[in-house]
């Protein structure tokens, strides 16, 4: 029958192809080759229509019974390019319907008919189609619409007229709200769950920013919306929302501008099969799809129908859609579907595709019919017995005046339904309209295939798994044709960087160097140079590094970065908040914090007499009188009794008696012993001098060296605060942090302190004796004391602790990659054998400080 119905068609275009053949003998060339393509064109287009119109025709009459179920399908009705979701979802929406009757299933009595409406997703197209069709059949439930933006329309019709709809792909999170829609249902899960299963796969990949591309209706904004809330909970940034308008079918915008200066790199569309062409096509033009971006798609497009030439530039991209139970291993009713298939294919073969490629929002379709069969018979069965129509309608020649009477218990039913459907378990939530299980996802990967390049599944997702992979050998293959997964940052590799760094010791230093050749030339070195080639070798940026003289002020820094002199500035630059406001940093680069510097005081000669200094002058001349007096009395009492002085001349005995003192007043003892009484109370005398001056000069000599040893002028930074140094003597460098800190926790706004320029002048300084201590970052000032300047020290703790990071412009595109960069070096422990390189050295000897 299809056979002889496009012969005769073919046999009535005769005379359009005779007409051809002769432009092509009697016409100019130009003219006989518009005219054959545009003939041929309509050739086409009458073909077409005519299987199109043959395959409508293939399916029986609908006109089996007053109770009906009304399906609404996107496709124009005389549409030169139908769309899978359209003629898929119809047929499978007349297979479920004829399926009941082929299992006689019936509604007092009778079998459940269709009707169908093309609505061209137009919102109030599709109102009016159906609001024609309602006072003409006893409709009690509507299947459809296809899109978010008409479904809102619809959902509220049916609520006014109390008659249900369920929707098999209309997916905007606001449709779900059941106080606002209270008789709309869908088999398709809403954006809220693909926000989540996104989530998840960002999750997945280590990616927290993206760009988002989405058409300006119910489902783009909807779904941008939701997916924006969700990464915001979980710490995602949302770097751009990109509006595709579906009026002028363009990008608002330019897109290689919006897209080259986003900080991220991942691209989410949230667009119809359609736009998404158009968007992809733009991207094309614009060059920012793969390697430079990962683009992730809410639909699946034809890739193989995009310039071979172009191919290359999709490979990596993500599709993330709703699926059946299948793709993820999940039961589903593989009886009714394959019966369906076998209606189909019966009915209308010319649209029936391999079963792989069956729409999945076809299915979907299906299990909505299914549905309210399921829910009518339930319901009708139940009432059967009490009246004599379970089906009862207020009639009216205007659409808006029809309504259900009976429709709330039939909703009810409707919610009560559950069943094992062609997509998996169906069972509609009480709260909110959207599906309650069998909610799946399917993330398919454009990769080369034999006769080209197609969109492979290789993750699928539940609510109840997160992505796992679609069979243990799927592999991913990334833009730029890599198996290692990209990041959500731009790469810096080979982008040249105008670095400046700041002179000063040991962050950066300038050497002389002298090469083979005998040329003389300047090196840097020093912590921050290391830093960078480290940074260099895991980013592979191109450094072009100037150095600033250490003259500048550190504010200047701020001020070259603001005015593009620099695309960063590394140096020991403080973060603070008021530099914030101006600029962005790095993550910490050196953990710092402020040290106070002075002099060491040195003694110009060493002083042989220091061992008397415990005592006083009149005190050490007391003890000599005492002593020699002590002596002259030992030798009066003791010299006629005691032996060891009676051998002696006079001059040796008061000797030998002043000897016996003075050991007994120092403690030492002498070589004999007293033998009078008079002598052994002059000696228990001295004994206990010698207890009172020996106990006094420990003291003092302990007194002494203590005071030697903390000599310096102040104990550190509680000192200064307390006024016990001048302020004027106090060093600052201007335009630094520390004169922030000076003027904040010490002098309360007063500049009061001695005002130096640089780093190198607070040594100067205290060298000359201009100021007696400053403030300064410990890790310069460690260096510069254990190194350079030994006659300067340190006293007291670090305070105000704070963090070195690299300026950058705000919103800088490479801010991302060099934080997680910095990070890895801080976790490797790079860091920290840095700072051991350039701070733990030491030139200066651990020398007392008096000399000898």
């Amino acid at each position: 029958m299809d056979t002889d119905y496009n012969h005769q068609a073919l046999g009535c275009l005769t005379p359009t192809i005779l007409t051809i053949t002769y432009f092509k003998f009697y016409s100019n060339k130009a003219s006989m080759l518009y005219m054959i393509n545009f003939r041929w064109s309509f050739l086409h287009f009458i073909l077409w229509q005519l299987n199109f119109e043959h395959a409508e025709a293939a399916w029986p009459s609908s006109n089996v019974s007053t109770i009906q179920l009304l399906g609404l399908f996107p496709d124009a009705s005389n549409t030169s390019k139908p769309t899978t979701l359209s003629v898929h979802s119809e047929a499978m929406f007349k297979a479920a319907i004829l399926l009941s009757q082929q299992f006689n299933i019936t509604i007092d009595g009778k079998y459940i008919g269709w009707k169908v409406v093309q609505t061209t997703g137009n919102r109030m197209g599709g109102l009016s189609s159906t609001c024609r069709e309602i006072p003409n059949s006893n409709i009690v439930g509507i299947v459809g619409p296809a899109y978010s933006r008409e479904a809102e329309v619809i959902a509220e019709f049916g609520a006014s007229i109390n008659i249900p709809v369920i929707s098999y792909s209309a997916t905007n999170p606001d449709l779900s709200d059941r106080s606002t829609y209270p008789t709309f249902y869908r088999t398709v899960s809403s954006d809220s769950a693909a926000a989540l299963a996104m989530v998840e796969l960002f999750t997945r990949y280590n990616w927290s920013s993206c760009i988002i591309i989405y058409q300006n209706d119910a489902f783009g904004s909807g779904g941008a919306k939701v997916i924006k809330e969700a990464f915001n909970d979980n710490g995602f940034k949302v770097s751009q929302m990109v509006i595709f308008d579906i009026i002028s079918l363009s990008i608002r915008g330019d897109l290689q501008t919006i897209l080259l200066t986003s900080a991220s790199r991942i691209v989410i569309i949230w667009a119809i099969v359609d736009y998404t062409n158009l968007i992809l096509q733009n991207a094309l033009e614009a060059d920012v799809l793969g390697p430079r971006f990962t683009w992730i798609l809410s639909s699946s497009v034809v890739f193989s129908s995009f310039n071979v030439t172009s191919q290359e530039k999709l490979i990596g991209i993500l599709t993330v859609e709703p699926v059946t139970g299948s793709v993820a291993n999940a039961p589903i009713n593989n009886v009714l579907l394959n019966a369906a298939y076998d209606i189909w294919q019966q009915y209308e073969s010319e649209s029936f595709p391999e079963i792989t490629k069956v729409d999945y929002y076809a299915l979907f379709a299906f299990d909505a019919t299914w549905s309210f069969i399921q829910a009518l018979q339930q319901y009708c069965s139940k009432i059967s017995n009490n009246s004599p129509s379970c089906i009862s309608i207020a009639d009216s020649s205007f659409c808006f005046d029809r309504y259900f009477i009976n429709g709330d218990k039939f909703i009810n039913a409707l919610s009560a339904t559950v069943f094992l459907g062609v997509s998996g378990l169906v069972q509609f939530s009480v709260n909110v309209t959207d599906r309650k299980y069998g909610i799946y996802y399917v993330a398919k990967n454009v990769q080369y295939v034999t006769d080209g390049i197609e969109a492979i599944p290789v993750l699928v997702w539940s609510n109840s798994n997160s992505w796992t992979k679609y069979t243990h050998t799927s592999v991913i293959l990334w833009p730029g044709n890599t198996l290692i997964p990209p990041t959500d940052y731009p790469s810096i590799s080979n982008v040249k960087l105008k670095i400046g760094v700041f002179e000063v010791h040991p962050f950066t230093m300038t050497q002389n160097i002298i090469d083979n050749s005998g040329q003389n030339y300047k090196k840097i070195i020093g912590y921050i140079p290391d830093l960078i080639d480290l940074l260099v070798n895991r980013m592979g940026f191109i450094p072009q590094i100037t150095v600033v003289p250490g003259n500048s002020t550190y504010n200047s820094l701020v001020d070259a970065v603001v005015n593009g002199v620099f695309d960063i500035v590394v140096a020991d630059l403080t973060v603070t908040s008021a530099r914030s406001e101006r600029v962005s940093f790095s993550s910490s680069i050196f953990d710092n914090s402020l040290r106070v510097i002075t002099r060491k005081r040195l003694t110009d000669s060493m002083d042989l007499m220091a061992f008397l200094k415990p005592l006083s002058v009149k005190l050490w001349m007391v003890l000599l009188a005492a002593t020699i007096c002590t002596g002259f009395l030992i030798c009066l009492y003791e010299r006629k009794d005691n032996e060891a002085l009676q051998n002696r001349s006079i001059i040796g005995s008061i000797a030998m008696s002043i000897w016996y003192s003075f050991g007994n007043v120092v403690g030492y003892g002498v070589d004999f012993d007293v033998r009078t009484a008079a002598g052994r109370l002059i000696t228990a005398s001295l004994y206990m001098l010698s207890l009172v001056i020996i106990a006094t000069y420990t003291a003092n000599l302990a007194s002494d060296l203590m005071v030697l040893k903390t000599k310096d002028i102040i104990s550190g930074i509680d000192d200064i605060k307390n006024g016990k140094l001048s302020y004027s003597r106090v060093g600052i460098v201007i335009n630094s942090s520390i004169e922030d800190y000076y003027l904040r926790e010490i002098s309360g706004g007063i500049r009061n302190f001695y005002s130096l320029m640089t780093e190198k002048h607070i040594y100067t300084s205290l060298l000359n004796n201009i100021i007696d201590v400053a403030i300064m970052d410990s890790g310069v000032l460690e260096y510069a004391t254990s190194t350079i300047y030994c006659n300067l020290t340190l006293v007291g703790t670090g305070f105000d602790r704070s963090i070195f990071g690299i300026a950058m412009p705000k919103q800088w595109l490479y801010e991302e990659a060099l934080d997680f960069n910095i990070l890895s070096l801080r976790e490797s422990g790079e860091l920290d054998n840095l700072r051991i390189k350039w701070f733990q050295g030491s030139a200066c000897s651990d020398s007392p400080d008096v000399s000898t």
